[in-house]
């Protein structure tokens, strides 16, 4: 029997899609047939990413949904619903990180920002996308997480928190809902050229720490992140849930 990567008549929500990983993988699953719903916050920054999805022959839509906001998440799965009936895919995908520095000198602010978007976010949608895959019995839902999360990074103490606590969301609602069919795994990056890592890429010194810890001896690009993704949202991985899929060049190993 044929592997089938093909995403043809799906329906896939990636949020944080308007740029870096969730941007290459919403072109990836566009490209493998599935029609793509991406969201973030800023409507024009959407509007970019599904003309160049059309411009491929791909079909997307564009919805703005700030991810730590339980009304505006809610606000979206109503509008996947009325205009599709179903949810297939969730990749969750939007993250931050506004504070480097020792955990102790954190603000409190920027602590609550990270835990809203990195971790209430990625629980709320995943909540809205468990309750539509249950009732089809069937569905993936695609946590971006990090390596952090396998093994916390000084300086990104609070980061690493939420990574961690998305891995073992992953794992847990793996358990609760695969007797239904639905299953639910995780993606670890190490460390990947896209705006929320440019800090790391840009300090000579630390950069070239982690790329001499790295066997591969480079760092990643989004594209090699989506293929990843569009592993474990086809049906080439449907004996596969609760897993952590590592993509970091070997640093971890």
């Amino acid at each position: 029997m044929a592997i089938d990567f093909s995403l043809n008549d799906k329906i896939a929500l990636i949020n944080g899609g308007s740029r870096g990983i969730g941007e290459a993988i919403a072109h990836e699953f566009a490209r493998r047939g599935a029609t793509v719903v991406i969201s973030s916050r800023r409507q024009s920054s959407l509007d970019k990413v599904v003309d160049a999805i059309q411009e491929e022959g791909g079909k997307a839509v564009a919805i703005a949904c700030h991810a730590g906001r339980s009304q505006q998440i809610e606000a979206l799965f109503e509008k996947i619903r009325d205009e599709f009936g179903r949810l297939d895919i969730l990749v969750n995908n939007a993250g931050t990180n506004p504070f480097f520095g020792p955990a102790h000198e954190i603000p409190e602010k920027a602590y609550d920002k990270t835990m809203e978007i990195n971790l209430k976010g990625y629980f709320l949608m995943s909540q809205h996308a468990a309750r539509m895959m249950l009732a089809q019995k069937s569905g993936s839902i695609i946590n971006v997480a990090s390596v952090t999360g396998l093994s916390a990074s000084p300086n990104q103490v609070t980061y690493s928190m939420t990574k961690a606590a998305v891995i073992s969301m992953t794992q847990g609602m793996a358990k609760e809902l695969g007797p239904a069919g639905v299953r639910v795994n995780a993606i670890a990056p190490g460390l990947i050229e896209t705006k929320l890592a440019s800090g790391l890429l840009t300090e000579e010194s630390l950069y070239k720490s982690i790329i001499n810890a790295t066997p591969l001896r480079r760092h990643g690009q989004p594209d090699e992140i989506a293929g990843a993704a569009l592993y474990l949202a086809s049906d080439a991985s449907a004996f596969t849930t609760g897993h952590v899929m590592v993509c970091d060049g070997g640093m971890y190993t």
